[in-house]
């Protein structure tokens, strides 16, 4: 690991907690998260070495991973399997159609890949206590990474996250505070960083940039497993279910080293699956910065926000993409084909990801021939009510 780096101006910082983004470019009223800069030199072996064999899961791309230690925080998350939809990839006439099923991670979630490095690097920065603001899936991850961890956890939430998100939370000791709005938990959580030195695996400001850089690394053993899972190939094209793009990010940020290293040839077209739009429209315009985007409530409440972010406009710019915006009723459309043809439950914000891919088949803005893999976020079971 070199440092932390901006995206956008490429500066290097040596600061480990700077969490708030590129200072230089906010400085400009541009709010960019930074990045984990890796010196890929070292690696090249992986060429031909390819990855370990054991321990089975994300660790065993340690290799590429911001952490150092011999003691990682896990769970065994990672080695998720990468299915063949052959049903309804034939009723869309996409015969290479996958999904990488992510619900069988140890919460039932992909925030364990990023929970497993963020709080990994909390336990090797010195941190006493984790914090998050989430109204499920991450704070559920982050209370059981640091539960494992031995770490006492703080979680901001809002009153209306549902009972099965509320029990997770709590269930793994962590104190759950509900806040009247989502800027008063990222208020709290901020004051919590500042004033006392926790330690953040999210995000805590407004407008948002993502969450905790050294977590995001984490996202990218998904694209590992999949070019892998392809015989180290990338696929064609990648949908991702998304709020402010952490995975998307991530995701595209492994296929691009995977690339450097010559493991796979390409980088796979990303596509952002958004209730709202924030990227969408952000392309359309043409901006360097995603506008906040008007939204009046989504099935989908986990990646249902009106702010985009940097890091996502960028994955997907780089990465020829677009955004996709996607309707509650497209979502659970989405939702019954997958547990009905496939046998995959999966909640409204994974669905999100197939919902994506019926838009654009019926706009025929998808090639039939290419490999396209969905990244299915999380369990059904997480916010049953909503099937």
């Amino acid at each position: 690991m070199v440092g932390l780096e901006c995206p956008r101006c490429g500066t290097l910082f040596k600061d480990a907690r700077l969490f708030a983004g590129c200072p230089r470019c906010r400085e400009e009223n541009v709010p960019v998260n930074l990045t984990v800069k890796l010196d890929l030199g070292p690696l090249a072996r992986l060429r031909t070495e390819r990855f370990p064999a054991t321990p089975r899961g994300l660790w065993r791309f340690r290799a590429l991973l911001p952490v150092a230690g011999e003691h990682p925080v896990t769970l065994g998350e990672g080695a998720t399997p990468l299915i063949h939809l052959e049903r309804l990839g034939r009723r869309l006439g996409l015969l290479r159609l996958y999904a990488k099923d992510e619900s069988q991670n140890p919460t039932w979630s992909y925030k364990d890949r990023l929970c497993a490095v963020a709080v990994t690097h909390a336990v090797e920065s010195g941190a006493r206590v984790v914090t998050i603001a989430s109204t499920g899936n991450h704070g559920a991850s982050t209370a059981a990474y640091a539960a494992r961890a031995g770490l006492p956890c703080v979680i901001f939430t809002l009153a209306s996250v549902p009972a099965a998100m509320k029990t997770l939370m709590q269930a793994y000791g962590a104190a759950v505070v509900a806040c009247p709005t989502p800027e008063s938990r990222w208020d709290l959580m901020r004051q919590g960083i500042e004033r006392f030195g926790w330690y953040p695996t999210g995000g805590f400001q407004i407008p948002p940039i993502g969450s905790n850089p050294y977590g995001i690394e984490g996202y990218k053993t998904l694209a590992y497993e999949v070019a892998e899972d392809l015989g180290w190939t990338a696929p064609d094209v990648m949908v991702v279910p998304s709020a402010y793009s952490d995975g998307l990010f991530g995701i595209w940020k492994g296929m691009t080293e995977l690339k450097a290293l010559g493991l796979v040839e390409t980088v796979p077209r990303m596509v952002a699956a958004e209730p709202y739009g924030p990227l969408a429209d952000a392309l359309d315009r043409d901006l360097e910065v995603p506008a906040p985007v008007r939204g009046e409530g989504s099935i989908a409440f986990s990646i249902a926000t009106r702010y985009g972010t940097f890091q996502g406009l960028a994955a997907l710019r780089e990465s020829r993409g677009l955004g996709v915006q996607v309707t509650d009723e497209g979502i659970f459309e989405a939702q019954r084909a997958l547990a009905r043809e496939e046998g995959l439950f999966v909640e409204p914000s994974s669905a999100a990801a197939l919902t994506a891919v019926m838009q654009l088949v019926a706009r025929k803005a998808v090639d039939p021939e290419q490999t396209i893999v969905l990244v299915l976020t999380s369990s059904g079971l997480k916010d049953p009510g909503a099937s």
